[in-house]
């Protein structure tokens, strides 16, 4: 029986509850126990995701749910973790489905619609099959994940609505997020489109680029049915803050300062704390 959850139950009580529920890259040993140790001290349920880009940094998508698995034993985590596949190919998302992920993310955006869409139905299959859940892409986020760049393309209403009727339990929809930092002259979120869409869909609704939007405007997409934010930007600049304090304090010349176990101790500790800040604005509330 699989230690991870495929989180279709917390996503759909987080639609319905006007909150979030994070959804967190890792990418490596200290990332993965960060964000576990963030979401065991706010006792909230946590989404750890892999892109193609961590899984070939890592080794590959077995090793990574491995590592989490592993993780979880070792430090008694007992809230719901669910095991998600981050902007997947075609090949990525079977081969997580095979690995055992709970939760995989079949981004077809660059395709046509049309392909996109027959390839997102023979995903849900696949994966609905085992019990793992499913998200699905359509317009585009802008900016450039793992090699594939978006424009920001809004997505259509009308293909979102073709798209959710495929069964998919999560769909991500361009609404003017990016990708990486924020540009000085971003526009901000289109939440006219954002609402044509919670509209006309059900489904729990993803915002992707996660890190940078301004907080109020999370906030507000939250409420308009966003439930899924996915942030690794954020941590990844807070990691890169602490790391480079404590070197430029010299703390890595004093005693043994430079086994990397003390090396990267700040750097972990920034993750754990930015996890925590973000859990506590998404709103996602505690496990009773």
């Amino acid at each position: 029986m699989s230690v991870f959850v495929n989180g279709n139950a917390i996503y759909n009580d987080a639609r319905k509850g006007h909150y979030a529920v994070g959804a967190f890259n890792t990418n490596n040993l200290e990332w993965t126990r960060a964000i576990l140790q963030a979401a065991q001290e706010t006792n909230t349920p946590v989404l750890i995701q892999c892109s193609m880009g961590a899984a070939k940094y890592m080794g590959d998508y077995k090793l990574v749910k491995n590592l989490v698995e592993n993780e979880m034993r070792v430090m008694n985590i007992t809230v719901p973790v669910i095991m998600h596949l981050d902007h997947g190919n075609y090949e990525a998302a079977k081969e997580c489905i095979k690995a055992g992920y709970s939760s995989v993310m079949f981004d077809g955006h660059d395709l046509p619609f049309e392909e996109n869409l027959e390839k997102t139905k023979e995903i849900v299959k696949l994966a609905h099959e085992r019990g793992i859940s499913v998200e699905a892409e359509v317009g585009s986020i802008g900016g450039t994940e793992d090699g594939v760049t978006g424009a920001g393309e809004l997505a259509s209403v009308e293909e979102a609505k073709t798209m959710a009727a495929t069964g998919v339990d999560y769909l991500a929809c361009g609404i003017g997020n990016i990708h990486g930092k924020y540009p000085e002259n971003w526009q901000g979120l289109n939440f006219d489109r954002l609402k044509e869409i919670a509209d006309a869909v059900d489904t729990p609704l993803v915002l992707h680029g996660g890190s940078g939007i301004p907080q109020e405007q999370i906030e507000k997409a939250i409420s308009m049915g966003i439930s899924k934010v996915n942030i690794n930007t954020e941590n990844q600049l807070a990691f890169a803050a602490a790391t480079r304090k404590y070197i430029e304090a010299g703390k890595d010349e004093e005693g043994k300062g430079y086994d990397p176990r003390k090396l990267l101790a700040p750097g972990t500790q920034a993750v754990v704390d930015t996890v925590k800040e973000i859990i506590g604005w998404l709103g996602t509330p505690s496990i009773k």
